[in-house]
């Protein structure tokens, strides 16, 4: 299955190679089959970057926070959140390569209680200061037993954030949050206790509805 925000790009990019290889049918006849092969490349790269497959969670258990991206796991610290909490929290870090799938998704059920979009630079997603001066959204979804932030960060290659939340809205764990275009990463901002319910380590590789960030305190 393709996402829908894909559908354009991929629109716009056919349109594109078509005509770049008419032009080398009319002009540049032996160099067509190489033309249309580097074409074929470069579509199904794109077309396995907007891919969205199924992913339903194997169990759904409010007890468990589950991987809001698909990617490798670069940082897992404590961290002091300026926005919204206002207080040291554990920051987990996903960071998606060009070649993971692109769908964010919600790690619990709650409600909506906070979403603001920040614009800003384009730093590597893995530099230290792209939490804080890339550009960016944050949401807050306020489940039961836990609030947590997430925070999704444009990369260099990444200049679009999509999100479909609002404030008050309900969301449902496992639900769609958004979509990153072309590589990027997701902050994870936890309570400091839950260091000891974490299930994930740097350098692991997690996907979202999948694997397990951490548990709840006291829910199982």
């Amino acid at each position: 299955m393709i996402h829908r925000e894909g559908y354009r790009t991929l629109l716009v990019l056919a349109g594109i190679l078509l005509v770049i290889n008419i032009l080398l049918a009319i002009y540049f006849s032996s160099l067509l089959l190489a033309g249309v092969a580097i074409s074929a490349l470069i579509f199904l790269f794109f077309l396995q970057f907007f891919r969205n497959p199924s992913r339903l969670i194997p169990e759904r258990n409010e007890s468990y926070i589950y991987a809001p991206a698909d990617g490798k796991v670069v940082v897992v610290e404590e961290t002091f959140d300026p926005e919204y909490f206002r207080d040291k929290r554990l920051q987990i870090s996903v960071f998606m390569s060009p070649l993971n799938v692109h769908v964010n998704r919600s790690p619990i059920s709650g409600e909506v209680t906070y979403v603001q979009h920040h614009p800003g630079k384009y730093l590597v997603a893995w530099h230290p200061k792209s939490s804080t001066e890339n550009e960016r959204t944050t949401t807050v979804i306020k489940g039961e037993g836990t609030e947590l932030l997430l925070r999704q960060i444009a990369g260099a290659a990444a200049k679009r954030i999509v999100n479909y939340l609002q404030p008050r809205q309900k969301i449902e764990q496992g639900a769609e949050i958004g979509f990153i275009k072309f590589g990027s990463r997701v902050d994870i901002l936890l309570p400091i206790e839950y260091r000891a319910y974490l299930t994930v380590k740097v350098g692991d590789k997690v996907k979202n509805n999948i694997d397990i960030l951490a548990k709840i305190p006291g829910r199982g």
